[in-house]
């Protein structure tokens, strides 16, 4: 292969990511005008829960499979499939909005068709990370990527949140819609740069083609549990994703709780800006070394904050936790998302990384079936005038409506606090990093004869 189609671009990642940094924030409105409009209609916690649930659940069971897909077919096709495909979703929630206004179960029943073909995308979308950039711009590209996840909670909140009571749900959902226009045309744009089938494995048909997908998939697993310091990783980030998923779902009604949805938007939008701020100095700066103790630091911190997230009900103390808490969580991502990349082979990434989000990101699941039962049925009924706890900690951070949640958030942050510490202390996720630095030697001294 010439050296001028084993080029990596880093501009033509960057062209690719603004397709999919166009789509966060499409995706991030919808996500936040459902959770108001559901919250609104029912007043009920689980019910977010639920509709969350619904849009996690799908791509994280389908994963494995379509990873197993990047591998073996076109990575543009996939993630222009998976785009496409996932409109008809939000159509479907639009047309019974027109009908009449949109039930829970028809809310639901659209979010799912949505989520199971956006669960095509994201494997294809990680795996080309690595087939367009050398490992030396891994550190910039996570910091990118960052930034798109960040769009979520820093652009999309404030549009949405003021967006909302003018023009209702409908509008926001065809902004989402118009947005996946954009993503297509620009994945075609950087097809040049994404992997392609083989002749190899378009060649396959039949029961070959099925025997060779079930292989791909043995060895993707394989692959992943020989590797003890990354089970160890996933295994403690499952954990960490469950204190996570607290503070995704009891944020907003313990915001609605006491404020409106314009001044919810505007609150997440102050503390996502902290992760933006986070993946610039990521995408700038290069980290070399001690990416385990960036990792279980940045964690560490991140619980203290979540906990003056869920302290008080003034919107300034919930702006400032929050701020600190986004602020923490990309310098988390960014040492994972190298200690894991550096240490897997690049062939098997397209079907590696969805197993290691399906072990990792089951906490998120845990998270949305509990949460929203234990704040409905357990947490406020203790904090309300009267309640068990009141007398208690009532005295510390209030009574009311939404002060059962905001225990919940306090709850979560103490105990990520805690377990943040213990990952620095694991022998096998600790020499990930000196298995990764044995990499990128060996990588430099077969580098060399190609620069002579």
């Amino acid at each position: 292969m010439s050296k001028k189609n084993n080029t990596k671009s880093l501009g033509r990642f960057t062209v690719l990511w603004s397709g999919q940094l166009v789509s966060a924030i499409g995706s991030g409105m919808t996500a936040f005008a459902l959770g108001v409009y559901v919250f609104h209609m029912s007043g009920r916690v689980s019910d977010v829960s639920l509709v969350t649930l619904l849009a996690f659940l799908p791509p994280l069971l389908l994963g494995p499979f379509a990873g197993v897909l990047a591998d073996r077919m076109d990575r543009r096709l996939l993630m222009i499939l998976g785009d496409s495909l996932s409109v008809f979703g939000l159509l479907y929630i639009l047309f019974c909005l027109g009908t009449g206004g949109a039930s829970l179960w028809q809310i639901c029943l659209g979010v799912l068709i949505s989520s199971v073909f956006t669960g095509l995308t994201d494997p294809a979308y990680r795996a080309t990370v690595t087939d367009m950039l050398s490992p030396e711009e891994f550190t910039k590209a996570s910091g990118l990527m960052q930034i798109a996840s960040a769009s979520k909670y820093l652009i999309s909140p404030v549009i949405a949140g003021f967006l909302m009571k003018p023009f209702g749900l409908s509008l926001i959902l065809w902004l989402d819609v118009s947005t996946f226009v954009f993503t297509v045309l620009v994945t075609f744009l950087v097809r040049k740069d994404l992997r392609r089938k083989t002749a190899d494995s378009s060649a396959e048909s039949g029961s070959g083609a099925k025997a060779s997908f079930l292989r791909d998939f043995r060895e993707g697993i394989k692959t992943t549990v020989e590797n003890r310091g990354i089970i160890g990783l996933t295994i403690i980030t499952c954990l960490v994703t469950f204190f996570m998923g607290l503070i995704q779902i009891l944020s907003s009604p313990m915001i609605l709780a006491f404020s409106s949805s314009e001044a919810l938007g505007t609150v997440e939008t102050v503390a996502a800006m902290g992760m933006l701020v986070s993946g610039v100095v990521i995408g700038v700066l290069r980290f070399r070394r001690h990416y385990v103790r960036i990792l279980w630091v940045s964690l560490f911190a991140g619980g203290i904050f979540m906990a003056v997230f869920g302290f008080r009900e003034n919107l300034v103390t919930i702006g400032a936790g929050g701020f600190l808490f986004f602020a923490s969580l990309p310098f988390a991502n960014m040492a994972l998302d190298y200690l894991v990349r550096t240490n897997i082979p690049n062939d098997t990434q397209g079907r590696v990384w969805p197993l290691i989000s399906l072990v990792s990101q089951f906490g998120y699941v845990v998270s949305y079936v509990l949460c929203g039962v234990l704040a409905d049925k357990v947490f406020t009924p203790m904090m309300v005038e009267g309640g068990v706890l009141a007398p208690s900690a009532g005295r510390v951070i209030g009574v009311g409506a939404g002060r059962g949640t905001a225990l919940l958030v306090i709850a979560a942050g103490v105990l990520l606090s805690i377990l943040a510490p213990i990952i620095g202390r694991i022998p096998s996720i600790r020499s990930l990093e000196k298995e990764e630095k044995e990499c990128l030697a060996e990588s430099s001294i077969s580098a060399a004869p190609e620069r002579e």
